[in-house]
């Protein structure tokens, strides 16, 4: 996936209302940028930080400006926008080029089940199990080359977690699939200091069943894509 728009170097003066920051350009201009991020961006929204913006001249939205990259330095980033993996991954998952999720027929977005929820894909083929996949972006990183999930307490994520744990228990296939947006890290694991709740019904789930992938991502300033496979651990 490109970036509609080339982006604009700049450095993090402050995130507030959980989607606005404030950032300074390396012209001295101050601008205001939309956060396409609900999250507690834990790591990522440090006064200081070197950071990329997403330009626009759209006169329908509000601001003119999009938080898209911190840049970690080295050629490393960090993807903020959560709406990113889905968009990755559709493409990805359609034209079968994700090892495991390859071969089915049917690829749907956003298709209601359980108890008042939408999965983020279900994957049909014939003589093939329906195969439910939820999606998760993870940006947390407090150990070098391990991230983390979740940044924050996620009773939305802990009730996906049932929720597949569910349809694997109905002879269904099942997949919580966690996407890195960093390049620095080979490795994921769970927060469960942050969210006790969730590492719990991810025991749950993996016990019913539910299986459990994890994706990096390549990610420049031009745009980002889906990487390798990265191990999935617990603990």
């Amino acid at each position: 996936m490109r970036f509609q728009t080339p982006l604009v170097p700049a450095t993090l003066l402050r995130r507030y209302k959980r989607f606005l920051a404030d950032c300074l350009l390396e012209d001295g201009r101050e601008v205001t940028a939309h956060v396409a991020n609900p999250g507690s961006m834990l790591g990522m929204k440090d006064e200081g930080l070197r950071i990329w913006l997403e330009p626009n001249d759209d006169p329908k939205r509000k601001l003119k400006w999009a938080w898209r990259l911190v840049d970690h330095g080295g050629g490393h980033f960090t993807g903020v926008d959560t709406g990113v993996p889905n968009k990755v991954l559709k493409a990805a998952l359609m034209a079968g080029e994700v090892a495991g999720l390859d071969g089915y027929d049917l690829v749907r977005p956003e298709v209601k089940y359980g108890e008042n929820s939408r999965i983020d894909f279900l994957l049909t083929g014939e003589g093939r199990p329906d195969t439910y996949v939820e999606v998760k972006s993870v940006t947390l990183s407090r150990t070098p080359g391990l991230a983390e999930f979740p940044d924050s307490v996620t009773a939305r994520g802990t009730k996906h977690l049932g929720e597949l744990a569910t349809m694997a228990r109905q002879g269904h296939r099942a997949v919580m699939l966690y996407l890195v947006q960093r390049t620095d890290c080979t490795r994921v694991t769970l927060a469960s200091d942050i969210d006790p709740a969730y590492a719990s019904g991810f025991a749950k789930a993996r016990a019913a069943g539910v299986e459990a992938m994890a994706l990096g991502c390549r990610i420049s300033p031009d745009g980002i894509g889906l990487g390798l496979p990265l191990p999935v651990s617990s603990v």
